[in-house]
């Protein structure tokens, strides 16, 4: 699957970050959707989007990532898609936390470079 038809989810309570990500996504031929926070990210997922990934923050004001994550497992509200946690948290609880949560894979900001990022959504989309 080519990334023109992949809908990917970035949820990132931070605007600067997410107009960088959404624009580098976008750059790539992701079709981009973005949530201001967990609680905007779920109302967009309850009213039918059903993105193919998502990108999702963990520190953020009201419901924070890991919350999020939670309800979406507990609620299976996207079962056929895959989550990759995108975070500036890089301690192993945080990581094991976002994993045992459902997350499929666990990138902290700091480490990559928004291309980093794209490639390594790509992988995750592209395995089988």
């Amino acid at each position: 699957m080519t990334n023109a038809k992949q809908k990917i989810l970035i949820v990132d309570d931070d605007e600067f970050l997410l107009d960088m990500y959404a624009t580098k996504f976008r750059q790539d031929g992701f079709d981009v959707e973005v949530a201001s926070g967990g609680g905007d990210a779920i109302e967009k997922i309850k009213a039918g989007l059903k993105p193919h990934l998502m990108m999702l923050d963990v520190v953020m004001p009201g419901m924070d990532g890991f919350q999020t994550l939670e309800k979406i497992k507990n609620e299976n509200l996207l079962p056929d898609s895959k989550i990759i946690v995108l975070s500036n948290l890089g301690q192993k609880e945080d990581i094991t936390r976002g994993t045992s949560l459902g997350a499929c894979d666990y990138i902290v900001k700091a480490y990559f470079t928004p291309s980093e990022v794209v490639k390594k959504a790509s992988e995750v989309l592209n395995k089988k």
